[in-house]
């Protein structure tokens, strides 16, 4: 295969963005494009390289171009070296010698960015949800529970429905657990299957690990509507939104569940589309090592099934990690866009990486062993998928240089535009209504409250019976002389009827009521008192 051949391979006809130039013989060809056709954005894709050789400029690099072209971008920001798409790249001989090489006519450019941050760790807008909106299934995975444990957590969010108890936070899910296993509480699942206080100490347990992890400031509200990362700006242009997550890039079980649950949330809102002109969003997780580091199985799975999914509705994914064994075969296989950069062979680790890297592309007419450890940085293998969705040829590429800022923006910039958004006033404020715990721990109160006073009733009752019995002895003296008098006469005069509400009273049915009447009235009390009773509006 010739230089021609690769390059017509990359000739598209539509829209597509510009990576490079195409490198062949040890020579750059300017008018050899190495393109990505637009519509197959959503087809997923992989950045993959050893450190220092320009993966999050080739992020940077390709988020710009689909900002300009109207499609909104996510950008997961692990070490904070992203916010400076926003502005304006600078000039220098460096970037007029790389757009010379691969024909790029370069210009300074910002692109318009959001900022955001988990539950307000670290900058940006902070990003919240309820534990409502998890749901039982999501939650038990970034939970590692089994499956015995996620059926009875699914109990406790039925229960949690059907009662009004609306679960906000972690303390919202633990006062409920609580409470499902307490004295009072245990009656309330038995009909539909209970929960063993074993299995609530392990969901217990769970949620505490899961709150050491920083997770705590993550769920409440204002919940984050994740239809704010589709919009435009006035422009036309995609907003980037990059996610700041450096304050918890040691926490990946933290920011994989918010991943998991924004992906989650947008592939339940966004209707199914097909294959469109463009994706209505493109997502890229710097740093996926990170993302899948320590990620439960359930977790893998989940991720694997939503990259299946999520493309039929118009959503992109791109990992960016350092080899592509970072990433779960299961997902590697559906990612049919590639930018490897460079990898080292140092090591005989390193040189089996190698190996089972090359073995991922298609047939070459590179040496890519050889390709892939003498690529400079900026410079990439690539292979993406056609318009017709047929793999393109493999192209040792030359980089286009990013026109916004290589590196972050100063704190105070980044600080000015996340509270110069539209979007910092309706999400920045923690809203702390009442819920689960609030309601369970008022009328647990209400309920001791009104148990003392059952027992105050109780003791004044005991003491009026014996006040009573004093008295009744007194007049029983006075009355004994009387009684004897008249108790023949009373013998002999005919006794009369006791009247219909005498026979009532003193029959053994009226006492059997009376006692039923009782207990129920005390049942129904003690359910209004822990919200058994109540049904959500």
């Amino acid at each position: 295969m010739t230089a021609a051949e690769i390059a017509a391979g990359y000739a598209f006809d539509g829209a597509a963005l510009d990576l490079g130039a195409l490198l062949w013989e040890g020579a750059c060809h300017p008018d050899a494009a190495i393109r990505i056709p637009l519509p197959m954005l959503n087809r997923h894709g992989l950045v993959a390289g050893a450190t220092g050789t320009g993966k999050t400029k080739t992020l940077q690099l390709i988020a710009e171009q689909l900002s300009a072209q109207g499609v909104p971008v996510f950008l997961a920001d692990i070490k904070g070296d992203v916010s400076g798409i926003s502005a304006p790249g600078e000039d220098g001989e460096k970037v007029r010698e790389r757009a010379a090489q691969v024909g790029q006519e370069w210009r300074a450019t910002g692109f318009p960015c959001e900022f955001y941050g988990l539950g307000g760790t670290g900058p940006g807008i902070p990003v919240r949800a309820t534990v409502t909106s998890f749901g039982p299934v999501l939650l038990s995975k970034v939970l590692q529970l089994n499956q015995t444990q996620e059926q009875s957590l699914g109990l406790i969010f039925h229960y949690a429905d059907g009662k009004g108890l609306e679960l906000v936070d972690l303390k919202d899910l633990r006062a409920v657990v609580a409470f499902l296993v307490s004295d009072t509480g245990k009656a309330e699942l038995k009909g539909i299957g209970g929960l063993s206080t074993a299995t609530a100490g392990v969901i217990l347990r769970s949620i505490t690990a899961f709150e050491q992890q920083g997770a705590g400031g993550f769920f409440g509200e204002p919940e984050f509507d994740t239809g704010e990362f589709l919009r435009t700006a006035a422009d036309g242009r995609g907003i980037v939104s990059v996610l700041e997550l450096p304050a918890v890039q040691d926490k990946p079980q933290l920011f994989s569940t918010f991943l998991m649950w924004m992906l989650a949330d947008l592939f339940n809102d966004l209707p199914e589309v097909g294959d469109l002109e463009k994706p209505k969003l493109v997502f890229f997780f710097d740093e996926a090592h990170l993302l899948f580091k320590g990620a439960s199985k359930a977790f893998l799975e989940s991720i694997t099934q939503t990259v299946r999914l999520i493309r039929s509705k118009g959503v992109g994914i791109f990992f960016v990690t350092q080899t592509p064994k970072d990433v779960p075969s299961d997902v590697l296989a559906q990612l049919g866009n590639r930018v490897q950069h460079a990898l080292r062979a140092f090591t005989p680790d390193d040189a089996k990486a190698l190996k089972a890297t090359v073995r991922t592309f298609p047939n070459s007419a590179y040496d890519l062993e050889e390709v892939l450890t003498g690529l400079g940085t900026g410079e990439a293998v690539i292979t993406v998928l056609s318009e017709k969705g047929a793999p393109t040829p493999v192209a040792a590429t030359r980089l286009r240089a990013p026109e916004s800022l290589m590196g972050p923006i100063d704190a105070a910039a980044l600080e000015a535009a996340v509270k110069g958004s539209p979007l910092y006033g309706r999400y920045a404020e923690a809203v702390d209504r009442e819920s689960a715990y609030e309601r369970l721990t008022a009328e647990q109160r209400a309920a001791e409250a009104a148990a003392m006073e059952a027992a105050a009733a109780k003791e004044a009752a005991k003491e009026a019976a014996k006040e009573a019995e004093k008295q009744a002895g007194k007049q029983a003296g006075k009355q004994a002389g009387k009684a004897s008098e008249s108790s023949q006469q009373e013998a002999r005069a005919p006794k009369p009827e006791p009247s219909l509400a005498e026979q009532v009273v003193g029959s053994g049915i009226f006492t059997s009521l009376a006692r039923s009447i009782g207990t129920q009235l005390g049942r129904e009390i003690s359910r209004s008192i822990f919200g058994t009773a109540r049904r959500r509006k």
